[in-house]
């Protein structure tokens, strides 16, 4: 008799948070790297303090590679870099949000929905027209065509127990995203510069085609304090947060589909636990900031504050990367990565400047 059973995915054991003094160290860190990153920002605004905060990351993860553990102990930074990277970004997206009308925040969130829609079917069609030619499993490029048509690793983790995919894939779908968020911050504001782009125009193009929410707000500050506007980050902010929505609709669609397909369900997917909750914060902020008549003072310092803490966020995602990691799938992750990026920025960009 065949005892064996269905390959589902197997549960990742979430390990409880950790001490505040087990994350202060971590935090510490990435201040002390976010500090000389905002002054170089200011020194040479064409680059902007959250592209050099990354690559300072990246830098010391290259030379110090044992800087950092994975265990919860007195000695380890990790604990505090992952913190900064996940949660504080999160609270620094909600920050943003006291800078802005609700009004607008509709207004340019509906004016963009037709593109979102357009960008993600394209990445779509590509993911699964590449894996075929490349040979890749069905699940692995359903993670790397969602991680890049809605929000990166948010969306891949939010659709990995979906559609019940191995961790395998899980983790090489999330260093594929990674990678072009990377490259995205670094090249679309000279890309957005070179090709004449208004503050709108960027901010949108931003918003749609820059993978994960961390790189669209680094991208959107960059922008915005080269050319000393809020512009750009405000409408990428906002673009990007409707396109994180589309969350809700393509993950129950990959859940029904996938338990139609297999014909059980092992529990697993929650909705609830995967949907990033700070985007409903971020719109609370715009609320109170369009209703509640608060100082413009204090909204202007909420802001600086949100803006400094994204700096440190992008330290941190400089020193998690393992670029030897990632390498270590093969090409083919990365080439299906490339292709769903490159047809959707592409596609975007043509569609805005048209």
């Amino acid at each position: 008799m065949n005892n064996k059973t269905p390959n589902v995915t197997k549960k990742t054991q979430t390990l409880p948070n950790p001490p505040p003094h087990h994350i202060l160290p971590g935090i510490l860190l990435c201040l002390a790297l976010a500090i000389p990153a905002n002054l170089l920002g200011q020194t040479f605004p064409i680059i902007g303090a959250p592209v050099i905060a990354i690559i300072i990351g990246i830098l010391i993860s290259l030379i110090f590679p044992k800087l950092t553990t994975s265990q919860y102990n007195n000695t380890s930074i990790d604990p505090g870099i992952k913190y900064t990277s996940k949660k504080l970004l999160q609270y620094s997206i909600i920050l943003l949000g006291f800078q802005l009308n609700l009004y607008n925040l509709l207004r340019v969130g509906g004016q963009a929905l037709l593109l979102i829609l357009f960008a993600m079917a394209i990445a779509f069609i590509t993911a699964f027209v590449v894996s075929k030619a490349l040979k890749l499993p069905g699940v692995a490029a359903t993670l790397i065509g969602v991680g890049t048509a809605i929000c990166g690793g948010s969306a891949i983790a939010a659709a990995a127990p979906a559609i019940r995919a191995k961790d395998e894939y899980v983790s090489q779908a999330i260093s594929t995203i990674f990678l072009f968020n990377i490259i995205g911050v670094l090249i679309f504001p000279a890309i957005g510069m070179i090709s004449g782009m208004d503050h709108h125009n960027f901010g949108t193009w931003a918003g749609v085609a820059i993978n994960d929410t961390s790189s669209v707000v680094a991208a959107g500050t960059a922008w915005s304090i080269a050319w000393g506007a809020d512009e750009a980050l405000q409408i990428a902010t906002i673009t990007k947060l409707t396109r994180t929505l589309m969350i809700i609709p393509v993950t129950f669609a990959l859940a029904v589909y996938t338990s139609r397909k297999q014909g059980h369900d092992n529990g697993d997917f929650s909705l609830v636990k995967s949907f990033p909750w700070f985007v409903l914060f971020f719109a609370a902020a715009a609320m109170i900031n369009t209703f509640a008549g608060i100082p413009a003072s204090w909204s202007a310092g909420l802001t600086d504050v949100g803006r400094f803490v994204i700096i440190m966020a992008m330290a941190a995602i400089g020193l998690g990367t393992n670029l030897k990691k990632l390498f270590s799938y093969g090409f083919k992750p990365i080439l299906l990565g490339a292709s769903c990026w490159i047809l959707l920025a592409g596609a975007s960009f043509l569609v805005i400047m048209g």
